[in-house]
């Protein structure tokens, strides 16, 4: 859990730095239409796909102990995952860059690397619901409460 917990903040962290590096690249370019770029799209990105997310799965394993109901499933997931939000966050921020610098982003091999990324973000997506539906098969029967006559 610890491990999902420092994955977490590292992505906070990352979400928030390529949120100033956007804004300060823009500025510095004079970039007036910062919607003709995908990096403002990297903030969001990292702090909801990586942060958030993580912090939510951290959640699911508190209460369904996905690491103990289905241990590779959700090691899977998290490596593929983790990999995932790097890929997808990564192109976006060297498309976006290149944008902003006048290069031309448009390569499909840039694109070819994006969709991995999102391809990867679905596979992950897959293997949480897996690991899920193992821990929530495994859980303990619901206890309910008696009632003292």
């Amino acid at each position: 859990m610890l491990r999902l917990l420092y994955t977490s903040f590292t992505f906070a962290i990352v979400g928030v730095f390529s949120g100033l590096f956007y804004r300060e690249l823009t500025k510095a370019h004079d970039v007036t239409d910062r919607s003709a770029t995908q990096l403002p799209l990297v903030h969001t990105h990292f702090l909801v796909l990586g942060f958030m997310v993580l912090l939510i799965v951290m959640v699911l394993e508190r209460a369904f102990h996905l690491s103990e109901a289905a241990p590779k499933l959700n090691a899977w997931f998290y490596w593929i995952w983790t990999i995932g939000v790097l890929v997808t966050g990564g192109m976006m921020l060297v498309k976006g860059t290149m944008t902003v610098l006048g290069a031309d982003a448009s390569s499909p091999a840039l694109a070819g690397i994006a969709g991995l990324g999102h391809m990867l973000l679905t596979a992950g997506i897959v293997l949480l619901f897996l690991a899920l539906r193992q821990g929530v098969v495994a859980g303990a029967p619901v206890q309910r409460a008696s009632v003292d006559a």
